[in-house]
């Protein structure tokens, strides 16, 4: 589909989870999706494609909610992002919950430490990352410490060598390794972000001891690792790429760890599940990705939801 004829319009609904049945997102970023609407509505706009409405956050948790589910763990890892993420978790009780952290890519920018990566991206530096990354990581430990009943995990936090080159590659290890001392400290779960550092990130976590719970969240690894995953009690979750055609390898990694290690996200506003590739994103997408985990495990999707399900409530303690 070429640039100008892409749909920038909402997927259409899911049929919603089966009666009784009701499933998390283990990982989304909902306050993304409204500037990520709004940006797919101008687009559309200025091509005269279908107007694209962009809906607000109680909406967005309001659509999820009418398919099935029931929470979701929202993410900010950008520093003025964190209390966006406690904020929501205060005003939904129950519905939201916060991951905190600073993310792999941020914590090189801190202090102005970033190396190009094989993207070829241009580095771009906010005001915010004037402050250094242990200031921006102090702030997480603080908020995380204040706010207990809505902060549920550090996270997401590990490595990523496409954005980042090979010059901030110890500098992204070490944040890691701050990150996952944070989540010792506090006994909290972590979920990593790993992207192209398959081999550095668990290096990293066998060197320095894992968190007891620690979440793969978008797992993009292959069978060996996820043998590595099981054998070290470690979690899987499964986003939209798990629908993916060629992505062979994950589907079987769902089967190796198996239904008490795996849930399920959307990473919204990214990673769509098919056949809404490159459309926005968002929790009511959920049961699309289900549909393809389930049919990878072998099981219904009543079956998956609630496995996922009992995970991500056993995990977080939610």
């Amino acid at each position: 589909m070429s640039h100008h004829h892409r749909n920038r319009s909402w997927a259409p609904f899911p049929e919603p989870l089966p009666e009784g049945v009701r499933v998390i997102d283990d990982h989304t970023h909902v306050a993304s999706v409204v500037p990520f609407a709004r940006e797919m509505q101008r687009q559309a706009e200025e091509r005269s494609q279908p107007e694209v409405p962009v809906y607000g956050v109680d909406e967005l948790l309001g659509q999820a909610d009418a398919v099935g589910v029931e929470g979701i763990i929202d993410v900010g890892c950008e520093l003025p992002n964190l209390m966006t993420a406690v904020q929501m978790a205060i005003e939904h009780p129950g519905v939201v919950h916060a991951a905190l952290a600073i993310h792999p890519n941020e914590a090189v920018l801190h202090g102005h430490r970033g190396v190009p990566g094989p993207d070829g991206l241009p580095i771009m530096y906010k005001p915010y990352h004037d402050t250094s990354f242990e200031d921006a990581l102090a702030e997480v430990a603080r908020l995380a410490k204040a706010y207990p009943s809505q902060v549920v995990a550090i996270g997401e936090t590990g490595m990523d060598l496409f954005r980042t080159g090979q010059g901030a590659k110890e500098l992204q290890r070490e944040a890691l390794r701050a990150h996952i001392a944070l989540a010792k400290e506090l006994d909290l779960p972590m979920q990593i972000h790993d992207r192209d550092s398959h081999r550095e990130v668990i290096e990293t976590l066998l060197a320095d001891g894992s968190p007891a719970r620690t979440v793969f969240h978008s797992y993009s690894g292959d069978a060996e690792m996820a043998r590595i995953a099981k054998s070290q009690g470690w979690y899987l979750s499964f986003s939209g790429t798990v629908s993916y055609t060629g992505n062979d390898g994950i589907r079987e990694s769902a089967r190796i760890v198996g239904p008490e290690h795996i849930m399920v996200e959307t990473d919204a506003p990214y990673l769509s599940p098919m056949p809404y590739r490159g459309r926005t994103n968002a929790p009511y997408m959920i049961p699309y990705t289900l549909a393809a985990l389930a049919e990878a495990m072998g099981m219904t999707l009543a079956e998956t939801a609630q496995a996922t399900r009992r995970t991500t409530r056993m995990v977080y303690g939610i």
